[in-house]
């Protein structure tokens, strides 16, 4: 694997990933930032309004505020097809050994990523994940998800669509991946970086 590895230009390995870069849409606009009391009292007598209202914030007062960020990251699950979820916990303190344990990946997998977290005061909106993989130092994917808006909630679960990861020769080897969450305001949420490894099979 490792010889292999040595033959292959990363510049190469960009071909075989299906996501192109992806930069978000300039159509885009932020929404004003309101105050959770003021959106609660506001239309009061609207019930239309009102049933939409508790479908976003839920029972937002009982949520513990366990201070620090108002969006709290728990952790992020990659969930191949057939097979256990490989999880990666984002509540450590020490986020830097995720780089230490790369997860291994077949290639040609099928997969969802599966993304835990907690909303504790406000409405967070536009909530958005960013992704950057490098090959030998070189990018070879970049891509961005819009998670949407969410209201205070102990835990809330966001599924991306499906995705097959990259195969062939030129797709197999080690990644490193830079990851960030933002919001609209651009408040970074949290950032890391990890590794995964693409082989022939799973073991």
């Amino acid at each position: 694997m490792a010889s292999a590895d040595a033959d292959v230009d990363p510049q190469d390995v960009a071909k075989e990933f299906s996501n192109e870069d992806n930069p978000e849409s300039t159509d885009y606009k932020v929404p004003k930032k309101v105050d959770l009391e003021t959106i609660v009292k506001t239309d009061a007598d609207d019930e239309a309004l009102i049933k939409y209202k508790e479908t976003l914030l839920g029972g937002f007062k009982d949520v513990k505020d366990d201070g620090g960020a108002n969006v709290l990251l728990k952790a992020m699950h990659f969930k191949p097809t057939g097979r256990e979820a490989i999880s990666l916990d984002l509540t450590k303190t020490d986020l830097q050994s995720l780089k230490k344990n790369p997860i291994l990946v077949k290639e040609g997998c099928k997969y969802i990523i599966s993304i835990d977290f907690k909303v504790q005061r406000d409405i967070v909106s536009g909530l958005r994940y960013r992704q950057s993989s490098y090959r030998k130092g070189i990018r070879v994917e970049n891509s961005t998800i819009m998670m949407g808006s969410y209201g205070p909630k102990e835990l809330h679960c966001f599924n991306t669509v499906e995705d097959t990861t990259p195969s062939g020769m030129l797709a197999r080897g080690s990644y490193n991946v830079k990851s960030k969450f933002i919001d609209d305001d651009e408040n970074t949420v949290l950032e890391w970086e990890w590794t995964f490894e693409i082989k022939k099979e799973w073991s």
